[in-house]
């Protein structure tokens, strides 16, 4: 069944993309402008050439997952263990299609692993060495796991690591319920193609000094990542436990069907988290008309926009 909505004169080609809640603008403010910007433009790129919104949040993804300065593919946090996992997920809103990976070590660009889940079918998600296995037989290259490790987080990790056996109660890379200093960093987007689709995908290292294994919402459908281009798409970012806790993604586009604003939803879903999950984060929006709203709890997401309306993103920070 395609889920779409009537045709109408209002809705325009969209995207927006979000570079994490846990960003710390105090860290190069040029580096995450350039970074968000030009995943936006890529993003953009296939939405203008009437290309379809799946493709357009897959590459605006890939962007930020290649630049070393965002905690998704190459620049992801560590765990206690001091390897790179990764998790993401994308969704096609018409025919509510999605695929996500879980912990997987290797593999550069997580978010195309997950759109070739979606699209092979079988299966919505795959974790660890099966996903590692099912990249392999789709050809899709693997990387040497040390690549991915920035020197940035390689020091963040020694001190983490120093901070334990000093005892610290900070060590573990998390704050705690309620609390920012552990905002994990997540990158996101969310686009309309001209075909009246919708599409998202999220894409995250996790939180720094995660236990192996560990799994965050960016991984699971209705919780990081939802499309439905009756209602529109979401990417969330921020304390995976709490998202999960909420289910935030479904519910920000509930109430961006109660609402039909997409940033008073992207609002109240914060206050969601933050009051009933109990942690802190944030969220991008599109709706199915194309307009956008975004939200956060933390003090700082890097976000950036285009559409038919803007001669160039626009990159409020």
């Amino acid at each position: 069944m395609t889920r779409r909505p009537p045709p109408a004169a209002g809705r325009v080609p969209t995207i927006i993309v979000h570079g994490g809640a846990g960003a710390d603008l105090s860290d190069g403010r040029d580096e995450l402008r350039s970074g968000v910007s030009a995943a936006v433009v890529a993003g953009w790129r296939v939405l203008a050439e009437g290309g379809h919104a799946v493709d357009a949040v897959e590459v605006a993804v890939r962007t930020l997952e290649d630049h070393p300065r965002f905690n998704a593919g190459r620049g992801a946090v560590l765990t206690t263990a001091g390897t790179v996992e990764l998790d993401a997920s994308i969704m096609e809103g018409d025919g509510l299609r999605c695929g996500a990976v879980a912990a997987v070590v290797g593999v550069a660009n997580p978010i195309t692993l997950a759109r070739r889940i979606m699209d092979d079918g079988r299966h919505v998600l795959l974790a660890g060495d099966g996903a590692r296995a099912f990249a392999r037989a789709a050809g899709i290259p693997e990387c040497d796991p040390a690549s991915l490790i920035t020197e940035r987080q390689r020091r963040g990790w020694l001190e983490r690591q120093a901070a334990s056996a000093l005892g610290s109660s900070s060590a573990a890379g998390t704050a705690g319920v309620g609390g920012t200093a552990g905002v994990a960093g997540t990158v996101g987007a969310v686009a309309l193609d001209r075909h009246g689709t919708v599409a998202a995908a999220t894409s995250t290292g996790g939180v720094a000094g995660k236990l192996p294994g560990r799994i965050g919402d960016s991984a699971l459908i209705g919780c990081g990542t939802y499309a439905d281009s009756t209602l529109g798409g979401v990417s969330c970012t921020g304390d995976g436990e709490a998202i999960i806790r909420v289910v935030l993604g479904r519910r920000a586009l509930d109430f961006l069907k109660e609402a039909d604003d997409a940033t008073y939803a992207a609002h109240v879903a914060v206050d969601v988290l933050v009051e009933e999950g109990r942690g802190q984060g944030g969220l991008i929006l599109t709706d199915w008309r194309g307009r956008t709203g975004y939200a956060h709890s933390t003090p700082f997401m890097p976000v950036g926009v285009m559409s038919p309306a803007l001669a160039e993103p626009m990159v409020p920070f």
